[in-house]
């Protein structure tokens, strides 16, 4: 039995490490990761990291190729309008099913998550994605459809991802809360069509943010790991 098999955590733990760097950040879009650096810091070791990054790549956070190495991921301009693509059929319909659903303890629960997401914007780039992140999954549980929850949850990894880079979210509007107002009003099409708007907006805010990125696609893995080079956040 392999080291991490016989403790998962420690896999678990690498893999929650390396997560919540790139989502904070600290890791940049086509940074290239060491497997020997992050093993050698207290309470890694080399097989439960490769497990963790093995993991993060099938999630999509990061990616590799021969004599290049692992770096965290740069979309292509047609991968980034396809999660958009899903994410929208994904959250619309967890939209209208919250609408037909969720009871009214449970809206004003959404409420009460909208107003911290809101309230959080223009502050640190962190706390506001994790906010952001649970709204959206909070909205999807109480449509209460589980496989439609978890669907959601992963793609929000990848633009939580995405929305780290450049300049952190406008302060001073309510945008979520005029969301979950529309969510909640009892009209199952008016919600529907309001979330499909909000991530077009949202999809709109990642291209702008991407654009400078898709350039280094190509370039950075053609000089390999050692010539790879990022933008500045």
């Amino acid at each position: 039995m392999s080291k991490s098999a016989a403790n998962p955590s420690l896999s678990r733990a690498a893999y929650d490490v390396v997560r919540q760097r790139i989502l904070r950040g600290e890791l940049q879009l086509g940074q290239i990761i060491s497997r020997r650096k992050l093993a050698s810091e207290p309470g890694m070791s080399f097989l439960p990291v490769s497990e963790a990054l093995l993991r993060l790549e099938v999630e999509g956070l990061l990616e590799s190729r021969p004599r290049a190495g692992t770096r965290v991921r740069i979309p292509s301009p047609d991968q980034l309008q396809g999660h958009y693509v899903v994410r929208e059929a994904l959250e619309t319909h967890a939209a209208r099913l919250f609408a037909e659903r969720a009871t009214e303890a449970e809206k004003a629960e959404a409420m009460d998550l909208a107003k911290q997401v809101d309230t959080a914007a223009g502050g640190d780039r962190a706390p506001y994605l994790k906010l952001h992140e649970k709204l959206h999954r909070r909205i999807a549980e109480l449509a209460h459809c589980e496989a439609l929850s978890e669907a959601i949850e992963h793609e929000h990894a990848l633009a939580s991802t995405w929305m780290c880079v450049g300049r952190g979210a406008a302060s001073g509007t309510q945008r979520h809360q005029l969301l979950v107002a529309a969510l909640s009003g009892g009209d199952p099409g008016g919600a529907s069509e309001a979330m499909r708007q909000h991530i077009r907006d949202k999809q709109q805010v990642a291209l702008e943010r991407l654009t400078p990125y898709f350039g280094l696609r190509n370039a950075s893995y053609g000089r390999g790991a050692r010539g790879a080079r990022v933008l500045p956040v």
